[in-house]
């Protein structure tokens, strides 16, 4: 068996705007920051063998706080970055809105049949990350590793362990600094903890953001 801890990247200055990142490399607020540290503080007592990140530095330091206080080094795939919003990245998400309001309907009621103008749809994101996590569960057997990734790769690959496809995405939430556990044996993944925020001090969040 494979145990997965996966984490999405504490909160940054554009989740609080609205703005949406996608694959800009936008660095952790103040808060965020905390979130990271109050995280590490959840998972200290937890045995952890590996420590996986996407690259983009508010996934990276979100995980390299946890993996400090168990002395682990963080390896970054590229697999695990965050969907490429294309024309998107760097936009409010009014702003998107008044730009592309039939894309952008689709996008909240049938996520499945976007295609991010000059970038990705949420299949390119589900077979990137099923790669990653197939390969995590034939190289790491008996492990227990430590997965930070983002708001969309997170709801992508849950729905998919879960034999759901991507008309489900919005039906997966991922609050910041969230902790989900998966576990796979022989090829059957099951989910174990979806979305806990206890570690933050509060059971829910009530936080509903505008962009990814």
């Amino acid at each position: 068996m494979v145990r997965i801890i996966l984490i999405r990247h504490g909160e940054t200055n554009w989740n609080i705007q609205g703005r949406y990142q996608g694959q800009e490399d936008t660095r952790l607020s103040e808060r965020g920051f905390a979130q990271a540290g109050m995280l590490a503080q959840g998972l200290k007592d937890v045995h952890i063998d590996v420590c996986l990140s996407s690259p983009l530095k508010r996934s990276f330091l979100t995980c390299k706080a946890c993996a400090d206080l168990h002395h682990l080094p963080v390896h970054a795939d590229a697999r695990l970055t965050e969907i490429n919003h294309g024309e998107w990245e760097g936009e409010l998400a009014c702003e998107i809105e008044a730009r592309y309001p039939e894309e952008f309907k689709l996008w909240h009621m049938q996520p499945q049949l976007v295609q991010m103008p000059g970038g990705e749809n949420l299949e390119d994101v589900r077979k990137r990350a099923r790669a990653a996590f197939d390969e995590y569960a034939a190289k790491y057997d008996g492990k227990t590793l430590l997965v930070a990734a983002h708001d969309a790769v997170n709801k992508a690959i849950i729905c998919d362990l879960l034999g759901l496809d991507m008309s489900h995405f919005w039906h997966i939430k991922q609050d910041n600094a969230c902790i989900n556990v998966l576990e796979c044996t022989d090829g059957m993944w099951r989910l174990v903890l979806l979305n806990s925020t206890t570690h933050l001090g509060y059971l829910f969040s009530g936080i509903e953001q505008a962009g990814l």
